[in-house]
């Protein structure tokens, strides 16, 4: 590996990454197809299909996000692992959204709230690592966000803190609702246009 140039190391990388962000697409995609097939099945929960909506936009600015690692001038295995582990963090939270049964529930916000110290537990941890990945990108990456990536860590921890200690399903209506706003402002501040 020590004489493929960057250039040559980030596809490769990227795939790998692909690969595991794609399992979770599916997975989400799998959920709402099995909703829509068989509504009746366990019951809808506004709650969790936000989330399965958020989730799957995270994803996908996942993916996008990492095109900036193409500038990395020097790849060792410590970052490609760490890239993969954030990726799994991702595709875990999807699994999360994306139960195989929950006929031992009563339907999926009651699976969303009885699960919820994991999720919120690995979205947390998904702020921690979106730091680390800016910072391994360069400080010119870092910089380009400004002030709002300063605020954006402490109140996403909060914010599950909040979640994780409450069953309330206001507060976690809330919670995603903020979340979804947040990620439409971030999208249009960086990609300027939605379509």
């Amino acid at each position: 590996m020590d004489q493929l140039s960057p250039t040559e190391l980030f596809p490769h990388v990227r795939i790998v990454m692909g690969m595991i962000i794609g399992l979770g697409i599916t997975r989400l995609l799998m959920t709402v197809a099995g909703l829509i097939q068989h509504p009746h099945r366990a019951k809808f929960s506004s709650i969790h299909l936000l989330w399965v909506v958020s989730i799957l936009v995270e994803l996908v600015l996942f993916w996008w996000w990492e095109f900036a690692l193409y500038r990395l001038e020097h790849w060792t295995f410590g970052i490609t692992l760490f890239l993969i582990v954030y990726a799994v963090t991702l595709f875990l939270l999807a699994a999360l959204l994306s139960p195989d049964n929950v006929a031992e529930y009563d339907g999926y916000e009651d699976f969303f709230l009885k699960r919820r110290r994991w999720f919120f537990g690995l979205f947390a941890a998904t702020f921690a690592l979106d730091s680390i990945d800016s910072l391994i990108k360069g400080g010119a990456y870092w910089e380009r966000f400004g002030l709002d990536y300063y605020i954006q860590v402490p109140l996403g921890l909060i914010l599950c803190i909040i979640a994780i200690r409450s069953s309330n399903r206001w507060v976690h209506l809330a919670a995603v609702v903020l979340h979804l706003a947040y990620q439409a402002y971030w999208i249009s501040r960086f990609f300027y246009t939605v379509i």
